[in-house]
């Protein structure tokens, strides 16, 4: 079977078709446990000791149930919320230090996109933070809509576009600034299969072209099995790495056997999870 797991405790080497330099990883969480606040007033562990890093290059899927921490991960890294213990490093640098979060590009589970904003100008939006004149603004928004395929819809709105068609301008939004690293929280889960499937083969094409490492936290196991080069396994409440898996066999994997298989032990590993919950 053309994949391998490690456990948390494991040290992971980068994949055979790497370089035998190893480049210091482009988001590594070290020992990080996060706490918030109960309804009860008392804190709730969210993650406890939690280690893992994204290389550069590479796609990794966080996969768990409901209130494993994935998203409370991809906010980590995105220095939205600080850890309560450990740390998170982005672009070799402390999360709680100066980071240049433009190299960060962030995709949402909604589209976000702003209905009284054609295409180009939802795109532009992420621009809009810094000095950048507003011609080469539109330049780079229409080039990141041409990116994704959206070129001849640069002037629709957001209610002349198909679901698909707003998942691509949010992503077009999200790599116009031609980040280094791609966070995205389950950008996807509100399509259709068929719709879904087709901006997987979208988001691996334009990930191969940008070279982006991208962070993506899904609820799909298929989705991660498809998607990512290294699969991270969280068990729930509080979160931690439950099993690591370098998925190696090559694209297009959609229905090979060796996703079927890895999709089948993955899902047999949620849903052990789940009856150690309900028991417990």
């Amino acid at each position: 079977m053309s994949y391998s797991t490690s456990s948390p405790d494991a040290s992971t080497e980068r994949r055979a078709a790497q370089p035998s330099t190893v480049a210091e990883p482009v988001i590594a969480f070290d020992h990080i446990t996060k706490y918030f606040s109960s309804t009860e007033g008392r804190p709730l562990e969210v993650l406890r000791d939690v280690s893992f890093a994204i290389p550069r290059g590479e796609i990794v899927a966080i996969l768990g149930r409901s209130g494993a921490g994935k998203s409370t991960l991809l906010n980590l890294a995105a220095g939205l919320i600080t850890p309560d213990e450990g740390s998170v490093r982005v672009l070799g640098r402390d999360t709680r230090e100066a980071v240049d979060w433009h190299r960060v590009g962030y995709m949402f589970q909604d589209d976000r996109l702003l209905p009284w904003r054609v295409a180009w100008r939802n795109v532009a939006l992420a621009l809009e933070t810094n000095s950048m004149p507003a011609a080469e603004r539109k330049k780079r928004a229409h080039a990141a809509l041409g990116l994704v395929g959206l070129a001849a819809f640069a002037e629709s709105y957001p209610h002349q576009l198909s679901g698909g068609m707003r998942s691509r301008v949010a992503l077009a939004r999200s790599l116009v600034d031609e980040p280094d690293v791609l966070l995205m929280d389950e950008p996807f889960s509100r399509l259709d299969a068929q719709t879904r499937g087709s901006m997987h083969r979208e988001l691996l094409r334009v990930q191969k072209l940008r070279h982006v490492s991208i962070l993506f936290v899904t609820h799909d196991v298929e989705e991660a099995v498809v998607l990512a080069d290294r699969i991270i396994v969280l068990s729930p409440r509080p979160g931690r790495v439950q099993r690591q898996v370098d998925v190696t066999f090559d694209q297009p994997r959609v229905g090979t056997p060796q996703t079927v298989a890895l999709t089948a032990e993955l899902r047999a590993t949620l849903e052990a999870n789940n009856q150690e919950e309900t028991v417990s």
